[in-house]
């Protein structure tokens, strides 16, 4: 699968203001009401991670979750990366 272009990625971004492009990934980090709703939304993630073979770099703590999602076997970002966001943003919206 070949990489986007920088400014591809800046373009596919502007639908996405929670999301941010550096160290050769996409980043964002969402804050919930609690722990629960947090590991919650990490749940629903993982299902969709699981169904699209996909997994992304994470970490949670407390009710914060950070995620970067890039192509490991592209060595960047890929359309890959932004259909599992696309899936990750309906997820959490759905938490709001």
């Amino acid at each position: 699968m070949a990489t986007l272009s920088s400014e591809d990625i800046k373009i596919k971004l502007l639908s996405y203001p929670d999301w941010e492009f550096y160290d050769n990934a996409l980043h964002a980090e969402f804050e919930f009401d609690n722990f629960k709703d947090c590991f919650s939304a990490m749940s629903r993630i993982a299902f969709e991670c699981e169904a699209q073979n996909h997994h992304p770099e994470w970490t949670n703590t407390y009710n914060i979750l950070t995620i970067s999602l890039s192509t490991h076997s592209a060595n960047g970002v890929t359309e890959k990366d932004f259909k599992l966001l696309d899936a990750i943003e309906q997820i959490v919206e759905v938490q709001d």
